[in-house]
């Protein structure tokens, strides 16, 4: 198992992930930090668990609209293009979901 260090909105959190997960999850983690910035932005003096509510919100908005686009027009594309769509949308909903049950808990 491997330790990889994300930074979101400003605070750094150790993440533990399969060995040679390291760069998908530096390249997830960029992306919540993205939308965590933009939510914290968009509404002010957000507390934390509100941000990662707010960052998993919009990553699951992203997702859903990914999913609508992809429906549409996705016949014709390779196998292992198809394959690593899922990969991805499968991955964002376990971070949305651990970033949901991260938030309910700090909101205790």
């Amino acid at each position: 198992m491997a330790d990889v260090r994300l930074m979101v909105a400003g605070r750094e959190y150790i993440v533990t992930c399969k060995d040679g997960e390291e760069p998908r999850l530096q390249t997830l983690g960029n992306m919540v930090d993205e939308m965590a910035r933009e939510a914290g932005g968009a509404s002010g003096g957000l507390n934390e668990s509100r941000l990662l509510l707010f960052s998993a919100l919009l990553l699951a908005d992203k997702l859903q609209d990914s999913r609508a686009a992809g429906s549409g027009g996705a016949s014709h594309a390779d196998a292992n293009d198809s394959n690593s769509y899922e990969q991805a949308l499968a991955t964002l909903d376990k971070l949305a979901g651990r970033l949901e049950a991260l938030a309910d808990r700090l909101e205790v």
